[in-house]
């Protein structure tokens, strides 16, 4: 049976190819959503993509809080 041996090792070399060619791309798709998240809520820490939403966020889950310098003149 030399062609049952001959596809098991080019199903390897293709499955070695592709995990390579994975990695050599590097794209991870954690690291690109913390990269995003670039506003930090100066009272939970929760973080947020834009000032748009950050301004939301504190109008809706810390109403009684001051609002902060950067998100008073945010639309």
């Amino acid at each position: 049976m030399a062609r049952g041996q001959q596809k098991i090792q080019s199903q390897q070399k293709a499955a070695k190819r592709a995990s390579d060619q994975k990695r050599s791309h590097g794209h991870d798709q954690k690291a690109a959503a913390q990269k995003a998240l670039l506003f930090c809520c100066s009272v939970c820490k929760s973080q947020m993509p834009d000032p748009k939403t950050y301004k939301q966020h504190f109008e809706n889950k810390h109403p009684k809080a001051p609002m902060p310098d950067e998100l008073k003149d945010v639309v």
